[in-house]
């Protein structure tokens, strides 16, 4: 007697329904989906690792500083306050003055670049990039921690960063972007970021920014103050920080 073949039960349908349902939904979710409009195929943006305009809007913000510097037309140009020569590894050393070193000033006069005046820092246009390596590059700058004998920190970034190159009269003051106004400022380890030397010494270089744009400290004695030293702002500049200056 031949066997007959019974129907499937409506439980069992149900039930490659359901699966098939969920199926195609989490195929749809997960995999990328056509353009309507192209044959390429997309990731959702809420599922991209990094914001799909992120490169774009730092590529536009890269152009908009470029054709700000380019309407300023200012040369790249370094006049130090002393007679300078480069100097030898391991010829310079590091001052204290009121607790913080200073650089050497034979081996780190500071400069300025005379073609940045006030009225160009007081613009608002005007940004620190269009003088930043113009004269020498970052692997340029590394040259002088040779000459305070002294060895480039690795991960020397973020919380981790004990060291800074550093422009002795600051960029937002027009320093010289040359060689000869740059010196290792590292330290101390043990101290938080915020309280390591070169933080410290951006709180004198914001003060005495806002000072000259207010017009209350020519620009040329700025200048010249910081690259003797520097630490005779702190007590203004920390005044100047807990009023809610820039630090």
């Amino acid at each position: 007697m031949r066997q007959r073949n019974l129907p499937p039960s409506p439980f069992l349908l149900v039930l490659i329904a359901v699966l098939a349902f969920f199926y195609l939904a989490h195929t749809r979710r997960t995999l990328p989906y056509r353009n309507r409009r192209s044959d390429e195929y997309h990731v959702p943006a809420e599922r991209q690792i990094f914001p799909p305009n992120k490169r774009d809007r730092t590529h536009e913000r890269e152009q908009e500083a470029s054709a700000n510097c380019q309407a300023f037309a200012v040369p790249c140009n370094s006049v130090y306050f002393q007679p300078w020569q480069k100097p030898e590894d391991s010829s310079c050393g590091t001052a204290i003055r009121n607790g913080y070193p200073v650089p050497d000033p034979r081996c780190t006069p500071g400069g300025i670049n005379p073609a940045i005046t006030a009225d160009i820092l007081r613009n608002p246009s005007w940004r620190t990039l269009c003088s930043r390596n113009c004269a020498s590059s970052e692997k340029e700058k590394h040259v002088a921690y040779l000459w305070y004998g002294m060895r480039a920190p690795h991960h020397n970034a973020g919380n981790r960063q004990v060291c800074e190159l550093d422009h002795l009269v600051p960029l937002e003051l027009g320093g010289a972007d040359g060689i000869g106004n740059i010196w290792p400022e590292c330290g101390p380890d043990s101290a938080t970021l915020e309280n390591r030397y070169f933080k410290i010494k951006d709180r004198v270089e914001n003060y005495l920014a806002d000072e000259v744009k207010a017009g209350r400290i020519p620009l040329d004695t700025a200048q010249r103050s910081i690259a003797s030293d520097w630490t005779q702002y702190l007590d203004d500049a920390n005044r100047y920080c807990a009023l809610g200056g820039r630090c």
